[in-house]
Parts: C-alpha cells; structure tokens; sequence
C-alpha cells in the first residue's frame, strides 16, 4: 500500500488552510502544537529554543519571528461528525505576522480555502490583525477565530470577542467558551455539545491528553445564553432550522453542525474559540472545528478565469476529471533542489515529466520534480492532484502569480496583487570580484519575493535595492552573505518618494536623425492629466485618421513608460497620471519603432515640465504603546515629525497612540522611543498612502539629489 501522503485523497477530506495573525499572537506555536498532535513531530517546537519546523531560517530562529511562509501537510482524524474516526489531510500554511513580509500572506491567502486567525487574549485585534482580515476578505477566505493566550495576565476572551466584532466587522459567535482565565485557565467548554474539557495544569511535551469534566457551576448560565445564541445564528442561516427554531422544536447536533459549516464557508459565522498553545490546550478542539467547519476544495466547487485565446470568462471544477489548472503562488530558492515553484493545483492531476503550458507568459515547462513540502523537508511523488499544495522543480520561466495549464485547455487565473516597496538603499559589491555574485544573487531573491525591487542607477552606477521596511532590507542583506556568500556595502535607507502632476498639460516630442542612409522619424502629442492618489498610470490613444499608423502607438507607450520610470523632477517614478497621445505625424521611410520611442518619451517630459511636478511621500500608520506616564513625551515627539496624531486607546496600564506619519521621519525611531520610554514602548508601523511633500521639504529633497548626482 502507498504511503498515506502519496495516496489520492477524497477532496471532501482534504483542507488547505492558513494561520494567520498579528507578530506575536501566537501563528508558529499554534502550527508547532497542531504537527505535534497530529503526530507529525514527536517534540514540541519552541520559538525561544528555534526548534520550530516551521520557522526553519537562519533569521527566524535568532529572530523569533516568521519570514516566509512555510508549507506543512499532515493528517488528523475528528472525534465527531462525519469526519469522526477518518483521516483528513490538513496542508497548512504558517505565515508571518510582520508587515514587512505582507507579500507571504497575500500569496498564501489568494490559494487557500480556509484561514485560523490567531488573536491575543489580553491584547485583542491588533493593526496586523486588521491588515491580514482586510486581504482574507478580499480572496473570500471562511476562517475560525483562536482566542490564544488565555492564561496570559490580562486575558479577557469576552473584550477579544468584542473587538473582533467591532474592529473586523466581523460575523463572530462564540463557539466554546473558557473554564478560568489568566494563571487559571484550565480548559473549554463546547456550547453545541455542552460538555467541558480540561487539560493537566502543567502539561509539558509528554501530556496530550485531555479529560471530559462536568460544566463548572459558576458557568452555567453563561453557557445557556451563549449557546443559544449561537444555536440562533446557526439557525438563521438555514430555512428548514430557522422553522423549527421558531417553532420550538429540538434542533439536533447533527443539524446544527452540518448549518453551521453551510455559514462558515458563505462566511456569514465566524466561530470563535479559545486556548493556550504554549501551555497545549484547547488545540484539539481547534483541529476538530477546522476539519469539521473550514471548506474542502469540493465545498469551493470551481474557479474562474480567462481564455486566452478568446479573451471569454471560463470556470473549471476542481475535480481530477476537469484539465490540468493550477497557480504559481510562491518561488524559493533551495540550496539542495535549485529553484522550488509552490503551486496551489486547481483542477485535474499532474505527473511529474509532463509538460503543461504557462498561459500566463506562453511558454511550454517541463514538470521535473513534485515534491511535498514539509516545511524545509520534502517527500518526493509522482503525481498531484486537484485540491493539493505542492513544489515543482524545474520550471524555468514560471513567476509568482503565473497559471500553469494543460496545453490543450489554456486558462489565466486571477493573479496576485502586491503592493509597492516604500523604502530604498543602496547597495555596492565589497570587491569587484564579488560584482557578478551579487548580481545573482539579488536576482534569485527578487524572483522569490514580489515587493523586493532592484533598480541600477546608470549616473551613479549603483545598485538600488527597496522593499516594504527597514527589517525587510536588513534580510535580504543577511540572506546574501549566508547563503550566496556575497558581502556588501549598503547605504542608508531612503524613503522611496513618487513623483507625480498638479494640473493638465500637453507635450510635444519630435526625433530627427539623418546620417547619410536612412533616418529616423517620430513624432507626436501628448496630453497628461493627473489621476487621484492611488489609482496609477493610464495611457489612452486617440489618434484618428491615421496621422500616426497604429503599429507605432505601442513604441509610444513604451517610451512614455520609460521616462515614468526614470522620473523627471528628481528621478524618482512618476505615479498617479492619465497619458493620452492624441496627435502627431510620421514618414513613409524614416518612421520606426525607435524613433517613436524616443519621440513618447520627449513628449512626456515635455508636458509634465508644464503640469506642476510635485513630490509624493509614504505616509506610514503609526501604532505607538507606552505605559501611560510616557503618553505626554511621545505624543509631542509625533508632533516634532510632521505626525498626524488621530487619537488614543486605553489599554490595561498602556496606552495606544494613533497616528499617521511621515515614513522620512521616522528613521531610527525604535531607538529613540526605547530611551523616551525606558525600554517599555513599542512601535508598529505599516504603509498607509502617498501624500505630497510640504514645498520646503520637497525642495531640500530634489537640491539633494541633483547635488548627489553632479558630484558623480
């Protein structure tokens, strides 16, 4: 018999989740104690010790947090319903809290089905917390809410429930309800089947076993009200339930559970639950409720996507019977296997040595290895299939977000949006020999990670590196040296500004070339327009009656994208603009795509010196908790730095100051609050929007950089 991982699972019993959250709330040692209780690992994973599987880095062990997201499959069997007693795989997906490695979450959330987030019990819904519900949202991502950290000092399970509420807008119902809370948590009660759990106080690696205890009295009534609450909502959601609860008949267990799945996966429940993963408790109950609530790839039934042959919306069932879809979500580079493709596969089976289509950038790729990942460890098999997260080596040309296909059923799936890097620095080779490596090896990390971005700058000569924050730079730099070997120089980090335009203006661009054989001829005009912050570049073409012939329109375009780029007020990119070409003329023999290209490229130039340039900022929210005594201190240092300070939230003995500021400001602050503030504050910044520069700072900023570029 094959072993289990390789055998072909029903898609009703396979679940492909993630665990995501806030840094700190608790994601890796929630994953560790699930691989620990499926029997996955047979030691528990602890973050202070960096004996996690899941963060298996070099820099999340000594860091304590999660970088990359880390792919595990494992297998558990449900203590009821009608996965009771049966395996079901579980591929789970432990994501980084940071804001810095955002782009780990959006990936592994665009190919999940269902989500665990994780919350802190003392500290509720954090600005993370909000950031990684908005981006669930937005790929329609059902999930289950862990209240960890119950038997922190603080912990309040009703105010988190209340926040999530509030804060998430979210559909949260109790689903069990803690026994204690702080030093005296000791377990849960399940309000459906109304009967309480409790876990051995003290339990270290060796106890995983928990025991069935009468209700404690002094809950009683609370476990009356919330269940029927939650029987309520349950109901609600469902015609036959909702006539038999108005009726007062007996809603069956069965019933329930199998309504209250119906709402999870049409997210209109949120369940809600609570544990302690550290102390090991109330992470069986999390499992059940994941297999028994959170969707199987049959429950999502199809995706959809576009052919590329005849531009029509088409869906594909995710079945194995369907063609062969699936998408590139995530590349890594292994220092064993070369390059690793993590694919979400969607529809019909997949062998290895079979060749399948990028639709995405039209290219054949050949299947070498298929690989099960278990986070840095993998099991090798022979074929996938619909529903399954697996690694691919020896794709070539495939990138994160690309679709790969059967040849003869072409499809592009939705692909996956990224946002912007907001900060920069340069970086330089310590010796010329080291030249070559460091372009590789920036190159092998730009293709892993979407927001990390490399930029030469030809009047300077350097290599411009930028990313999402000031730790997201600090890593790549360390990964160079640990695993390319490269050593490097970098500069300080630089604020990432945009240029963009005040007013409409037009533009005229004209290249002539003569010499000798056959010329060059371009010409055109040009309209600009600014768009609202934002909503990027457009570029429109209204030429009528040929006066420039259509082939050239794209060298136009091509042109004008060039100068964006390269900026025109201080060479930064130019954002936030409608181009339209509206006129121009060519030449019989001289016309070429060359000179058209330069021609856009004057052209644009030439209007947006006449359209008010201006400079745009990244304006950063800004959490900043301190105890109370300090809240005076910080809220005038805000202030000193351009702040928009929004307001405060009380929280125990703390306080949370609210603000948006200025990203250029905010260099070296971490220090600055740890000595305002006796090593008690903490920060948390995440990118906000763009926002144009006061005229006296954007005049030192564009002085600087001519200078800089004049002494070069």
């Amino acid at each position: 018999m094959k072993d289990k991982t390789t055998r072909l699972y029903p898609l009703d019993r396979i679940r492909n989740i993630g665990i995501i959250a806030h840094i700190d709330a608790g994601k890796t040692t929630t994953t560790e104690r699930i691989l620990f209780y499926t029997g996955k690992t047979y030691k528990l994973g602890n973050i202070d010790e960096g004996t996690t599987i899941t963060d298996w880095m070099a820099q999340e062990k000594e860091r304590g947090i999660t970088i990359v997201s880390a792919a595990v499959t494992t297998f558990w069997k449900a203590k009821s319903g009608p996965y009771k007693d049966t395996d079901t795989r579980i591929n789970i997906i432990d994501t980084p809290g940071h804001v810095d490695f955002t782009a780990e979450v959006e990936r592994s959330l665009r190919v999940l089905d269902g989500g665990v987030t994780v919350l802190d019990a003392e500290e509720g819904v954090q600005s993370q917390s909000e950031t990684v519900w908005r981006q669930a949202d937005k790929y329609k991502v059902p999930r289950i809410c862990f209240i960890n950290k119950m038997d922190k000092l603080g912990a309040d399970y009703f105010a988190t429930l209340k926040s999530i509420r509030d804060k998430l807008n979210a559909p949260a119902v109790p689903y069990n309800l803690p026994i204690g809370t702080e030093n005296d948590f000791k377990g849960v009660v399940d309000l459906l089947s109304q009967k309480a759990y409790v876990w051995e106080t003290g339990v270290d690696g060796t106890g995983k076993e928990f025991k069935e205890v009468d209700i404690p009295h002094d809950m009683k009534a609370d476990v009356e009200k919330y269940r029927n609450e939650l029987i309520e909502k349950i109901a609600e959601t469902d015609d036959t339930l909702i006539e038999k609860y108005l009726g007062g008949e007996t809603i069956e267990i069965d019933e329930l559970k199998k309504a209250l799945r119906g709402a999870v996966i049409k997210y209109k429940i949120v369940p809600v639950m609570a544990g302690s993963s550290l102390r090991n408790k109330g992470v069986q109950p999390l499992l059940d409720a994941i297999v028994e609530y959170l969707p199987s790839p049959k429950d999502i039934e199809k995706v959809e996507g576009e052919n590329p042959k005849t531009k029509e919306k088409e869906t594909r069932k995710l079945v194995t019977e369907e063609p062969y879809c699936g998408l590139a979500f995530k590349i890594q580079v292994d220092p064993h296997v070369g390059k690793l493709t993590f694919v979400r596969v969607y529809s019909g089976t997949l062998k290895s040595g079979s060749s399948v289509t990028n639709t995405t950038k039209s290219k054949k790729e050949r299947i070498g290895r298929i690989l099960l990942m278990h986070a840095n460890t993998r099991e090798e098999i022979q074929e996938a299939y619909a529903g399954e997260i697996i690694a691919i080596v020896g794709l070539k040309s495939t990138a994160t977000g690309d679709t790969l296909c059967d040849d003869q059923h072409p499809l592009i799936l939705e692909s996956i949006t990224f946002p912007d890097p907001v900060i920069s620095l340069a970086i330089e080779p310590e010796t010329k020999s080291d030249q070559e490596k460091l372009g590789y090896a920036l190159g092998r990390l730009a293709e892993e990670d979407p927001t990390f971005k490399i930029k030469g700058d030809p009047e300077t000569g350097q290599t411009i590196i930028s990313g999402m924050g000031e730790l997201h730079l600090e890593i790549i730099v360390d990964r160079m040296k640990r695993e390319f070997s490269v050593n490097a120089q970098v500069g300080r980090p630089q604020v990432a500004y945009r240029e963009t335009i005040k007013k409409e203006a037009n533009g005229e661009g004209k290249y002539i070339r003569q010499s000798g054989g056959r010329g060059q001829y371009g010409h055109c005009f040009l309209k600009v327009e600014p768009k609202p912050r934002g909503e990027g570049y457009e570029f429109v073409s209204t030429i009528k009656g040929g006066a420039i012939p259509s082939e050239f329109i794209p060298s136009i375009e091509k042109g004008v994208i060039e100068k964006l780029d390269q900026g025109i007020l201080a060479g930064y990119p130019l954002v936030d603009m409608k181009v339209t070409v509206y006129d121009g003329s060519f030449h019989e023999v001289d016309s070429s795509d060359i000179a058209f290209k330069i021609a856009g490229s004057m052209a644009v130039e030439d209007a947006a010196k006449n359209a008010q340039l201006t400079l745009l900022e990244p304006i950063m929210k800004c959490e900043v908790t301190v105890p109370e005594d300090f809240m005076g201190d910080v809220i005038g240092d805000l202030s000193s730095k351009r702040a928009q300070v929004h307001g405060t939230d009380h929280h125990g003995n703390s306080v949370i100051v609210n603000a948006l500021v200025p990203l250029a400001e905010m260099s070296g602050y971490v220090t600055t609050l740890r000595s305002m503030t006796q090593g008690r504050g903490s920060v948390y910044l995440e990118p906000s929007h763009y926002e144009e520069v006061p005229t006296n700072i954007a005049d030192k900023i564009i002085s600087k950089v001519k200078g800089e570029k004049s002494e070069s």
